[in-house]
Parts: C-alpha cells; structure tokens; sequence
C-alpha cells in the first residue's frame, strides 16, 4: 500500500477504538433490561461496574509494559478479538452450574463484563498509540486527532445503535424463543462482539509494524535503546519517578482534579441511561423504548459538546498559555466549578428538555477541563518522568472512580430514584472540590513547580 498505509492503519485503528468505546457504553444503556432478567440489584450493579474500572486500573499499566516490549500487531490484535469474544458472551451470561455448584449470575456477568472484558480493552490503548506513532511522524498530531474522535463517535451514536436494535428486535418471535421475552438486550452484546471479532481477523492479516520508511521498532532494536538509554543514565530508577509525583505537590492537584472528572464520568456512563429512562418513562413510553430513547440522549448531546469542547478548548489555551503559564489551571478550575451545578441540575430536572440541556452543558465544562488534563500534568513534572506520572495518576482515578458508581448503587436500591437525585448532586459537591484544588495550585504551587523546556 505504500504511502497511504499509514492512513489505511488508522482507519483499522479506528474503527477499533470505536468498537471499543460502543462496548463500554454498552452495560450502562442496557442496565434495565440486564437488571430485570437477572434480577441484580443496584448494588450488584454497581460492583459489576466498579470491577470494571479497577480491572482497567490494574491493568493499563501492564498493557504498557507489554507494548514497549511485544509485538503491538499482536497485542492489538489478540486484545480486540478477545474482548469481542467476551462482549459476545454476555449474551448468554446467567446462573450458570459447575461440578454441582450453583454460579449465580451476578459473578458471571462481573467475569465477563468486568474482569475479562475489560481485561482485554486495556491492552488495546497503549500499543494502539505507540503503532501510530511509528507509522506517522510529521502527521503525528494529525493522526492522534483522527484516533481520538473515534472514541467520541462511539461514544455518541452507541445509544441510538443500540436503540436501533432493540427496535428491529423488538416482538421478534425468533428472539423470545431462543433467549426469553425479556432477552430482547441479550443479541445487542453478541452483534457488537461478532463485529470486532471479524475486525480482528482483518487485522491478522492487514496490520502491520513498519512505517513508510521500512522503519520497525523490532524487540532488537528496542533492547539496543534500552540499553543505550541505561549507559547514559537517560532512565532513572523508579523510585525517582514515584518522587517526582508523590512529592510534587502541583502533580497532586492536577490528578485530584481528574480524580473528580473520573468519578463524574464512571457514574454518568453506569447510571445515566436507567436514571433517564425510569424518572421519565411516562414522556419516553414503553421500557424498551425509554431504553433506546434515554440511552441516545445521554450518550448523544452529552459527548457532541464534550468533542466541541475539547476542540475549543485547544486553540484557547494555546492561544493565550504562552503569555500566562497558569492559564490552563485556570480553565479546570472554573470548568470544575461550572460543570459542579449542571451534575445536580442533571439530578433534579423537571423534565426531558430540562434533562438534555443539563447534559450538554456537563459535556461543555468537561470538555474545557479534559483537553488539559495531560497538559496541566506535564507542565510540573519533567519530562523523564512524565510516562510514570500518567500511569500513577490514571490508577489513582481508576481505583477512586471505581467505588462511585458502587455508591450510586446502594443509593438506588436505598432510595429509588431519589437516590439517583441526590447522587448526583454528591457528584457535582465532587466536581465542585476538584475544582477548589486546581485553583490551590494556580495560587500556591505552580510556579514553584513549575518545569521550563
């Protein structure tokens, strides 16, 4: 393919990350009918979810480990196809009897849903961006941009293809026979995990290593710059990067600002869709299509205005951080502090208009805060150091993330739909601290912090 391959590869790419941002959203849209089935409580649900993101936690930095070290082809590859195949299998999760022992549903969904599944999405990520980054050099950035929208366009249209779904498969006769009246969610996992699987076969035989320049970062060639690398002292001991984050204290701030933007997103993807659907079944009309309808909607005007944030947010910073280093920490904080009041508007909107606007306006101050999140990062943790500081400061919000949407559970199942009310108003006093510590270091600690290059 020559030149063009790089482009075809992020193509492949994503089309990759796209599955895999659609399957994440996946639980979330179909929790209700899931719930009703197996009847899981909102407890159970909540760890299910929360296993999730602890898996992601532990897991990511192994990933990355592995893509500096294994062929990314592969890595890519096998962890596509293996979470496909484990997206499929929740089809036909259920109490399952093993050696005369009763496996109730709940453990098999958090096996497949939590563990494996997300299990094998975590090592998508780390080779995926290291594999563009070989291929494309001065379109770097380019291509990074086109990788990343993917995962807001799976992010965006994963409710209304679900939706579309669950509409060609409603009343199906064919449906009720094979996986129950109530299964109707049960083939929406098992198409999206046929997809991926036949993407993965694809990129067996049409993903490659080498760049446009025959270049290959082949496991010799790495060995030789780690190497290098060690003779000349360029990588330090790991102790040394545990201290340039644990005793920085701008470092620390920046990651407990992205702690909040973690709990608020882990929460609002678990829970949104049912919260929507059930508060307003009666405007939505029958549960499979409050399902559908609620499902579209969070994903939907939540994620565009997140995107268009994002884009935005990039030119204004780079506009103006360059006469006034502090301005990045500026926009968190204020994007925390206004994102803070459209969480509880969020939770106690009268109605569906009231409801969408919320959202969208959640999506704006999010998207203001998170084309800075790495930014802010790097601004005070010196290079050498920075590969560390991200994976320190990803585990940290994945662990803490993890328990909100366990939290919320309980809520519900404590108190309804009020539980959701005033969850997600306990989110936006989250939001609303996170913010509050972004500003402590826009006052006190950045300049001291502060790395020049």
């Amino acid at each position: 393919m020559g030149k063009s391959y790089k482009w075809f590869l992020i193509a492949m790419l994503s089309f990759a990350f796209f599955f895999h941002q659609a399957d994440r959203a996946l639980f979330g849209l179909l929790t209700i009918p899931i719930q009703d089935e197996l009847n899981l409580t909102g407890g159970q649900m909540g760890w299910i979810n929360g296993a999730l993101f602890a898996t992601l936690a532990v897991m990511t930095p192994i990933a990355g480990f592995c893509g500096d070290r294994f062929s990314r082809k592969w890595l890519i590859t096998g962890s596509l196809i293996f979470w496909s195949i484990t997206t499929a299998c929740m089809g036909f999760v259920g109490d399952f009897h093993v050696l005369g022992l009763v496996i109730p549903a709940f453990l098999s969904v958090m096996f497949f849903r939590s563990i494996a599944t997300g299990g094998g999405e975590s090592f998508y990520a780390p080779s995926a961006y290291a594999l563009i980054a070989v291929h494309h050099k001065e379109t770097r950035s380019v291509a990074l941009s086109i990788h990343q929208a993917a995962l807001y366009i799976g992010l965006m249209t994963s409710g209304a293809l679900v939706g579309w779904i669950l509409h060609a498969l409603k009343g199906s006769a064919w449906v009720a026979k094979h996986f129950g009246e109530l299964g109707f969610w049960r083939p929406v996992f098992i198409i999206f995990g046929s997809l991926g699987f036949l993407l993965g076969v694809g990129f067996i035989f049409f993903l490659r290593e080498k760049g446009d320049d025959g270049d290959k970062e082949d496991d010799g060639d790495r060995g030789d710059k780690r190497d290098d690398c060690k003779a000349k002292g360029e990588k330090p001991p790991l102790i040394e990067g545990l201290k340039a984050f644990f005793c920085n204290p701008s470092a620390l701030l920046a990651s407990g600002g992205f702690i909040a933007i973690v709990i608020a997103n882990n929460v609002y993807m678990s829970w949104a869709p049912k919260f929507v659907a059930e508060k307003f079944a009666a405007e939505l009309g029958d549960k499979t299509a409050a399902v559908a309808a609620a499902g579209n909607g969070t994903m939907l005007w939540h994620h565009v205005f997140a995107f268009a944030a994002i884009m935005a947010g990039g030119f204004l910073t780079d506009a103006f951080v360059k006469q006034f280093p502090r301005f990045r920490l500026l926009v968190q904080g204020v994007a925390l502090f206004l994102g803070a009041p459209m969480l509880v508007w969020f939770g106690f909107a009268p109605n569906l208009i009231s409801t969408w606007v919320a959202v969208a306006a959640y999506g704006v101050f999010r998207g203001f805060f998170e084309v800075n999140t790495h930014a802010s990062l790097f601004d005070v943790v010196a290079p050498k150091y920075r590969s560390t500081a991200v994976g320190l400061m990803t585990m940290l919000a994945f662990f803490l993330g993890a328990l909100a949407p366990v939290l919320m559970g309980y809520l519900y199942d404590a108190w309804g739909l009020r539980g959701f009310e005033v969850g997600f108003a306990i989110i936006g006093g989250v939001y609303a601290v996170g913010g509050a510590l972004m500003l402590v270091s826009f006052f006190f600690t950045f300049k001291r912090n502060r790395v020049t290059e």
